[in-house]
């Protein structure tokens, strides 16, 4: 049995429909991605299946639970990481962990956690005095102090710096690492690229679609490109009977071949040593998620 199963949720907001007939299954061990524009539906779905809101209509099972009538029992196998997530601004961190230790029958070594964390020098940092990667860092230890089967990270990097967003990253890795399942929403299409195994493309509360991020990409974008700089003119004819070869644009003595296969590339590069052309610049283009959701839904994600 998947740890997490939704068939045909059903979330309504007044006159509003949030989710719509939104299904699919989180595999044990893996990080699945929800992914999306703000406002698409991520965060409804992912409280429905917390437990946090009620659906009007569909079935969900986590663990085998239902979330709204089991919830209590779901609680505690399960960790949340809200996406708007806030703690007494003078609270100290140990007294943070804690106070969320008291609330499980089960926890792990709070100290342990916050070492594997990087937290141990703000152990009694106020919450207010630690960096937004901090913070979220903790979040991440109150999430994990009852030792979840199911992990739930919610825009977990958003408003970071590169530098802690990639830190988050890594501690992500470590979750699956230690046998969790992650869910998780971002509608960030770098971070579901590099984190997740799976992903579903959510857009106006429906699932456009769903897969690994490279099947994803390779089925919906095939096209990848060459660009390179050399100092020879006029050999735009030439690179269009390159095999897969789709397209050549040229600016000055600047190529840009499109084209298609798992080939295409060495094509290109075996065109050039043929032709034993000086390259002053080389590089390859390829396709990212943000290209499949532009093309699946017509425009470019939205901040």
């Amino acid at each position: 049995m998947p740890p997490i199963e939704v068939a045909h949720l059903r979330k309504l907001y007044g006159s509003t429909v949030a989710v719509d007939d939104v299904s699919f299954e989180v595999l044990e061990g893996e990080i699945f991605g929800l992914i999306g524009p703000n406002g698409a539906g991520k965060t409804t779905t992912m409280e429905c299946v917390e437990g946090i809101r009620q659906a009007d209509s569909g079935r969900t099972r986590v663990l085998g639970l239902d979330p709204a009538r089991d919830v209590g029992a779901l609680q505690q196998r399960i960790g949340v990481q809200l996406q708007q997530a806030q703690l007494q601004k003078r609270i100290r961190v140990w007294e943070a962990v804690d106070l969320w230790s008291s609330l499980y029958a089960r926890t792990v070594d709070g100290r342990a956690l916050l070492a594997q964390l990087g937290l141990t020098e703000k152990r009694n940092a106020s919450f207010m005095s630690l960096s937004g990667g901090q913070k979220q860092r903790l979040f991440i230890a109150l999430a994990l102090i009852n030792d979840p089967e199911v992990v739930f990270l919610d825009e977990l990097t958003t408003g970071l710096d590169p530098q802690a967003r990639r830190a988050i990253w890594d501690l992500v890795n470590g979750i699956r690492s230690r046998g969790k399942t992650v869910f998780l929403t971002t509608h960030l299409m770098e971070e579901a690229e590099r984190l997740c195994d799976r992903v579903a493309i959510i857009e106006h509360g429906r699932l456009v679609e769903m897969g690994r991020p490279a099947d994803l990409v390779r089925q919906h974008c095939p096209e990848r490109g060459v660009v390179f700089s050399c100092d020879r003119e006029g050999l735009a004819g030439e690179l269009e009977h390159i095999a897969g070869a789709g397209s050549v644009r040229v600016d000055g003595r600047t190529y840009t071949v499109q084209g298609m296969g798992d080939d295409f590339v060495t094509a290109v590069i075996r065109f050039i040593a043929a032709h034993e052309l000086t390259v002053r610049d080389f590089r390859t283009v390829f396709p990212t998620l943000e290209d499949v959701f532009l093309k699946l839904t017509g425009h470019v994600i939205r901040d």
